[in-house]
């Protein structure tokens, strides 16, 4: 709800020196505000908690199907506008006075649904999908302990887990808002899509071919099938374990205290990877390794300089308008850390039994994701790219503590989810920054929405593996069951590998991929050779452009990437950024990233109406577009001797 006393419309009398330096967001992001629109609506708070609860109990429960579904932050978007309005037509304008808030006014009814709520809508739902992963991270934890490892741990516990992991990034986030927010050169390229729509939906538009017709128009083109298992195979592709999951048996190796068995592991012999796998794993490590040094000798002396605060008076547009609003202060945030850690130690040492983690695992996977975040935020506000943390985590605790295979993965999440947290604190801070929303009111609502979005997520969770008769145990399952939980038998194997195997015996002496190792030191002086060949030749522009995080960052994307999606992005991107931006720059500015929301649109809700249309009866569409090879001989054996029908003979 909000007050009925508003101030009028201001608009900022702009300095050519407070213009964005950044292109993109001087076409795109409004160099103006308006302080009387009402954030603090009943509507908001209606739809947003709405939003975000229903969102988290549909991706939680569709997680553990053999085809799960993702809904995304963009379908409620959407969906949200015309209820937003509708709300604003029907409801009562009746102001009343509520105990305990002074002598304010509130209402139902705030007056005309308006941008600021659309965006702190928004904002819910997008913590009720995680941010884009579906759920929670850390219910993965529970759901292997339970239905794995057939182990128990108490709901508290669970409940303190997952909280704990998804708000302790929150903590630090706020507090390096200074460095890759308020800068106007941390763009968050990603924002600018949500900027565009949110002016296409709200703005009046005299055009013939408005910002907002043009959206459904795309959105509706948009509408495409694609193969179900194509987002599912994405994810576990990332995760870096599928390859190896089917091809070794894990069971064999595990004993009945859930450690290794040495005997059955000789037995069975070390972990093989294919060469192409084995080298995303050394692009990970690379990509790690030159983040830090990139971020270091290109953006060390900026960093250096905003924390001596030389940046005073040298604010661009968006940042004094958003002085107009009170600041959060500091304290929020060292309370929030230091509540978080202090919780997170005592379930770490009272409940140790139940989640493996020692109180100095935690403390050293808070620091990693702690280091780790500036830089990571650094890259992801000027390329929208985000290196993980997986992979180091669990290569780091695999080493350092193994044979525990829960505390492995505690660590990762503590340390990888805590520092993604923290990036999606600080992009969604940036969208609220663009669309001049009070600090306080994204602050709170972000936090609120992620406690609500893990508690449902856990009650779901726990609620299906409580209810589902061998839920996730596909041999036990019945053929037709739905419910064979794909991302979390990931997830399993992975705590397996790295936290049972450890990384000793695959990456270590014991293993047969130590070379790997040698992947670190050339991601570390990677970016050093950059940096120096750009002292020496200043003169050439292009060279400072040349970033080995996104690089090599982007090649560890293969698998599950292919030549066809390196293509694609590359023919897009330079089409859309660069011929198009530089000779059709008016079309660029109105609908750009209009047709960026609007392909994401119809796709999220194209996969919806799939699911619930075809999905849940598992059925499918057949059809050219759906089959993924299109050359009959494709699957044809090539070794000598072997008789397939329809397949030549070597």
């Amino acid at each position: 709800m909000a007050p009925t006393n508003v101030t009028s419309a201001t608009a900022a009398d702009i300095d050519g020196d407070e213009l964005s330096p950044v292109e993109e967001v001087r076409l795109t992001v409004l160099n103006s505000d308006d302080p009387s629109l009402p954030v603090w609506t009943f509507r908001m708070w209606f739809l947003g908690l709405l939003s975000c609860a229903l969102l988290s109990f549909l991706n939680q429960f569709f997680a553990y199907r053999t085809e799960p579904l993702i809904i995304t932050q963009i379908t409620v978007q959407v969906a949200t506008l015309p209820i937003g309005r509708f709300l604003a037509a029907t409801l009562p304008e009746t102001r009343f006075r509520i105990p305990g808030c002074g002598s304010r006014l509130f209402s139902l009814n705030s007056g005309p649904f308006n941008v600021k709520e659309h965006v702190l809508i928004s904002i819910f739902a997008n913590a009720g999908s995680a941010f884009g992963a579906g759920s929670t991270f850390a219910v993965s934890i529970v759901n292997i302990i339970k239905a794995f490892y057939h182990r128990k741990i108490s709901f508290l516990a669970s409940w303190l887990l997952i909280i704990t992991t998804q708000v302790l990034g929150y903590g630090w986030a706020g507090l390096l808002r200074k460095y890759v927010v308020e800068p106007a050169h941390m763009w968050w390229p990603s924002t600018l899509v949500q900027v565009s729509l949110f002016r296409a939906l709200h703005e009046k538009d005299d055009q013939r071919m408005s910002r907002a017709k043009f959206f459904v128009i795309a959105l509706i083109c948009s509408f495409s099938w694609i193969p179900r298992s194509n987002t599912f195979e994405h994810f576990v592709g990332l995760l870096g374990i599928l390859q190896i999951s089917k091809k070794y048996d894990i069971s064999a190796i595990v004993n009945d205290k859930f450690e290794l068995d040495q005997d059955k592991y000789q037995e069975q012999g070390r972990i093989h990877l294919s060469m192409f796998f084995a080298l995303t794993y050394g692009f990970g490590f690379a990509t790690i390794a030159s983040t830090i040094t990139h971020v270091g000798f290109f953006y060390g002396r900026e960093i250096y300089e905003r924390f001596r605060a030389s940046y005073k008076g040298k604010e661009d547009i968006h940042t004094r308008l958003m002085r107009r609003y009170k600041d959060i202060p500091h304290w929020w945030f060292y309370l929030m850390l230091v509540v978080t850690l202090v919780v997170s130690l005592v379930l770490c040492t009272f409940l140790k039994d139940q989640v493996q983690m020692p109180w100095w695992g935690l403390l050293f996977a808070g620091a990693m994701a702690f280091v780790f975040t500036l830089p990571i935020s650094i890259i992801t506000a000027t390329t929208n790219q985000t290196p993980g943390l997986n992979i180091i985590t669990e290569y780091v605790m695999g080493i350092i503590y193994p044979g525990r295979p829960i505390a492995n993965v505690c660590f990762k999440v503590y340390g990888y989810m805590s520092m993604a947290q923290a990036v999606s604190f600080l992009n969604d801070f940036k969208l609220g920054h663009y669309m001049k929303i009070p600090p306080r009111s994204m602050f709170l609502v972000q936090f609120i929405g992620t406690v609500l979005a893990g508690t449902i997520n856990l009650a779901v969770a726990w609620w299906l593996l409580n209810s589902i008769e061998n839920i996730c145990q596909d041999e036990l399952l019945p053929p037709d069951s739905p419910w064979t939980c794909p991302g979390d038998r990931v997830f399993f194997d992975a705590s397996v590998i790295w936290g049972l195997v450890g990384p000793k015996r695959i990456f270590g002496s014991q293993g047969n991929y130590p070379a790997m190792n040698w992947f670190f030191v050339g991601g570390a002086l990677g970016p050093v050779l950059v940096w120096l060949l750009h002292k020496a030749f200043p003169k050439q522009s292009w060279i400072p452009l040349i970033n080995l995080p996104v690089l090599l960052g982007a090649t560890g994307m293969m698998p599950p990437a292919t030549a066809v999606n390196y293509n694609s992005w590359i023919i897009v991107g330079t089409i859309f950024n660069f011929f198009i931006f530089r000779y059709r720059k008016q079309w660029w500015q109105r609908y750009n990233y209009i047709l960026s929301a609007a392909m994401d649109a119809g796709v999220a809700f194209m996969a919806v109406i799939l699911y619930f249309s075809v999905g849940m009866e598992d059925k499918g569409l057949s059809w050219w577009g759906t089959e993924g090879e299109h050359c009959d001989l494709a699957t044809c054996p090539t070794a000598k001797g072997i008789l397939v029908d329809g397949c030549p003979v070597n």
